[in-house]
């Protein structure tokens, strides 16, 4: 570890560790919500609602007696599933078309990036409102509207690194010794293609937690009694003057989490840059 920090210095720059960390913590909070929560987060106690924070209720119950710390714990489980069913989605599905447009070039090169501009020019609100109106509200609708969208995003990053990839000379040596297109995608372009899709993975992963919740708080996502982080801001915002809180938690979170995952691909891009590699050296 030690040694390779020596040799790329970016493995010691403080954002990626930072960025890590903060991801963690969302990530572990998310996966201890999936088998366990202090409260029930859908059960309604109207007995107890707008309690302050205490030993029961360590961030308070909201205006229904739901818990709100075991809400944001779900809420967490909820929109990293949503986002990264959507990265998934889009990788899917806008890696191999850059990478084949890329490679193939000519007519089908273009006709690619035009239904990738087609596509890209519905963002993912717009997408949802049309899949709410078809197939009505719910978390796979956002998990396709955010993954739509992502599809042109990828496709492009995915065309532009392998178009400059293509025409370096071990690509060059590979035509040569007689191996296909398909095949050179797949064996040289691709895996130096990987990091970059990896830093973006990151940073549509951040904006997709940013899309989820927006969705669930104008009520085109999540749907009651699910919670989620953008319904708990809906929920909370006639309640501001006697019970901020509500809305601070969801609203840290959301925070928390997309300044985690950002902070995580500036400090992947540093270190995955080969040409910060090659300074280095």
């Amino acid at each position: 570890m030690i040694s390779g920090a020596r040799n790329n210095p970016a493995l010691t720059h403080p954002s990626l560790w930072i960025g890590a960390a903060m991801t963690a913590c969302v990530v572990l909070l998310a996966l201890i919500a999936l088998v366990w929560t202090p409260q029930d987060p859908t059960a309604m106690e109207m007995a107890k609602r707008l309690q302050t924070p205490s030993a029961a209720h360590w961030l308070g119950t909201d205006r229904f007696g739901r818990d709100v710390l075991s809400m944001a714990m779900a809420g967490a489980a909820i929109s990293l599933q949503v986002s990264f069913v959507a990265i998934a989605f889009g990788m899917a599905i806008g890696v191999p078309l850059g990478l084949f447009a890329a490679m193939r070039g000519g007519t089908l090169d273009e006709a690619v990036m035009r239904v990738s501009d087609f596509v890209f020019a519905f963002p993912a609100l717009l997408t949802a409102i049309m899949l709410r109106e078809l197939f009505g509200p719910g978390a796979l609708n956002a998990m396709i509207a955010i993954g739509i969208f992502n599809v042109p995003v990828f496709a492009r990053v995915t065309y532009g690194a392998a178009l400059s990839i293509k025409t370096r000379d071990f690509v060059t040596a590979s035509r040569l010794a007689g191996k296909s297109e398909m095949r050179i995608a797949l064996d040289h372009v691709l895996p130096n293609v990987l990091p970059l899709l990896i830093v973006q993975a990151t940073i549509q992963l951040s904006l997709g937690i940013l899309a989820e919740a927006a969705l669930s708080y104008m009520g085109l996502g999540v749907q009651p009694p699910a919670p989620s982080w953008g319904r708990m801001l809906n929920d909370a915002q006639t309640l501001m003057a006697i019970a901020p809180r509500l809305a601070l938690v969801p609203g840290l979170c959301i925070v928390f989490t997309v300044l985690g995952l950002n902070l995580l691909g500036d400090g992947l891009r540093d270190w995955l840059d080969p040409r910060l590699r090659r300074r280095q050296a």
